[in-house]
């Protein structure tokens, strides 16, 4: 027999969200400290080519300009999710493609004999943006799992709170993605 919460009850759910929240503030600090790290070793592992090519040879700055309109554009869409679920559909769809452009660009190096073996510098490429890149499927695989509860089960409040952290996780994403496309696709074209 279902009936309406009590104040307790109310009170109850709204501390265990409060925690819920605070522990994952908590995770994603300790992501920017990981980020934070892999760009330092990328900082100054950026001119070790071994006499090899480096970023201005072998990055492309408009791959990473088509990346990060997928992935700023899915980030307004997460942010309409909130309001309408069908939105996270097309950041769904957003994501899933700035996944697939990242790997055509490692198709791409890795194809033309520049893999992580071949430098200091593409070693430091390759893991910071595939530490990046992880965490976008990990977040697509969260969004799924997610929507299908929705389908399911409705907008309940422990979906509406999955929804609110999820999109919190990808905001995040957007953020390290932002300084990705700077210090790795920009700085070494400005000479900084």
């Amino acid at each position: 027999m279902n009936h309406a919460p009590t104040r307790d009850e109310m009170t109850h759910e709204e501390a265990a969200d409060d925690r819920t929240m605070f522990g994952f503030w908590v995770y994603l600090m300790t992501d920017l400290l990981m980020f934070a790290v892999l760009f330092a070793v990328f900082a100054v592992l950026l001119n070790s080519t071994d006499g090899g090519p480096g970023a201005t040879d072998l990055l492309s700055p408009q791959i990473a300009l088509i990346n990060t309109v997928l992935l700023l554009t899915s980030s307004f869409t997460v942010g309409l999710g909130l309001q309408a679920v069908t939105w996270f559909g097309l950041t769904f769809l957003l994501g899933a493609a700035f996944l697939g452009v990242e790997l055509y660009e490692f198709y791409e190096l890795i194809h033309h004999g520049h893999t992580m073996q071949s430098s200091a510098f593409l070693s430091a490429f390759f893991v910071l943006l595939s530490t990046h890149g992880l965490h976008i499927a990990a977040g697509l695989l969260w969004l799924g799992i997610i929507l299908i509860y929705v389908l399911k089960r409705g907008l309940t409040r422990s979906n509406v709170r999955k929804l609110a952290l999820l999109s919190l996780f990808w905001h995040f994403l957007d953020i390290v993605w932002i300084f990705i496309f700077t210090v790795v696709y920009l700085m070494p074209f400005t000479g900084v």
